[in-house]
């Protein structure tokens, strides 16, 4: 089978990417990234020389570029990793480019798969789709539960999911969408919670958390994710749903205090911010769908595999090195003037 990876450069797809050539060693895959500033070829740099990967850089978001790729490398399936994900970025900065990815992108591939007649197309998407939930709340979104999304990432992404729902029920193109809750993991780019906060503690520098860090999401570990996508690419069936869910939910106040504990690091760095607009207080999504369809269960503990996360950023100096050349990542999305007083507790 040849594999077309997009966005296979980004956290997840990277991984994915790994994920594919250890389980499937007589497969092709073709990774296709833009190479935005969350996508760094250094997280497959030990595939450099594999005869059976293929990178070229592109936007999925571009019908010529989309279209000679096709052409030329034959894909026998499609997953769509490529997107606009950071929810600051989307509110501080504007949501044009997340349409442009996340919605236009979508529609360009799913007209190549059309067009090309590829056997299967799994678009990745978010859990932030369906909106949030209160924190007492009983309750786990259901794959066909109603899209209310809060934020203009969230937003653009349903916009993509239904266009894929669209496809398939206008042209049956054989597209599957999965949503998932937050990964965590090896590679992941260090604007997001985890990895943002380990190197910010490890510098003693200020863990800012916003509000009052109560907001609630559920964790899984990145190849537990994998799993569950090479279950849908195939096995999946065409115009399906599946939600991925680790049933592992803690609040970001939780997920600092575990950081600081494992590292050594005092509570009072621990920092309220302002809270930004939008900021949705709880995501659960309800995975017995794709546990009894497909067989699916996590298997990575996240007591586990928290540390062992942490000690994947400590052991890659040169890796963040490389990434720090391109600007500050430790306080790029934190002013200076949105800090409070530390935490009491």
């Amino acid at each position: 089978m040849r594999v077309l990876v997009c966005g296979g450069a980004g956290f997840i797809g990277s991984n994915f990417i790994h994920y594919l050539r250890e389980r499937y060693a007589k497969y092709t895959v073709i990774n296709f990234d833009k190479l935005t500033y969350a996508g760094n070829l250094d997280n497959l740099s030990a595939l450099a020389n594999d005869p059976r990967y293929v990178f070229v850089k592109g936007d999925i978001a571009n019908p010529l570029e989309v279209d000679r790729l096709f052409e030329a490398q034959k894909p026998d399936a499609v997953i769509n990793f490529a997107a606009e994900t950071h929810n600051d970025k989307s509110v501080h900065g504007g949501a044009a480019d997340f349409v442009m990815t996340n919605v236009v992108g979508v529609q360009v591939l799913l007209d190549a798969v059309k067009k090309h007649k590829v056997g299967r197309f799994v678009q990745v998407s978010t859990d932030e789709t369906f909106g949030d939930l209160a924190l007492d709340e009983d309750y786990s979104f259901k794959e066909d539960d109603a899209f209310k999304p809060n934020l203009p990432y969230s937003a653009a992404k349903a916009g993509g999911d239904l266009l894929c729902r669209a496809y398939f029920k206008c042209f049956k193109t054989p597209v599957m969408v999965t949503h998932c809750t937050n990964n965590y993991g090896p590679y992941q780019y260090p604007e997001k919670l985890i990895p943002f906060f380990t190197l910010r503690a490890i510098k003693d520098s200020n863990l800012p958390l916003y509000g009052d860090g109560r907001n609630v999401r559920d964790w899984i570990y990145v190849i537990d994710h994998c799993r569950a996508l090479d279950l849908v690419l195939h096995q999946g069936v065409a115009g399906e749903v599946y939600n991925v869910d680790a049933d592992n939910e803690r609040s970001n106040n939780e997920i600092a205090n575990m950081l600081l504990r494992y590292l050594g690091k005092p509570q009072r760095l621990i920092t309220f911010v302002k809270d930004r607009p939008g900021h949705d207080r709880r995501y659960s999504l309800n995975a017995s769908k794709i546990q009894k369809d497909l067989g699916w269960e996590p298997i990575h503990d996240f007591e586990t595999m928290l540390p062992k996360t942490i000690e994947w950023y400590l052991g890659n100096e040169e890796w963040l090195k490389r990434l720090e050349q391109r600007g500050d990542l430790i306080n790029a999305h934190i002013s200076a003037e949105t800090v409070r007083e530390p935490a009491a507790s």
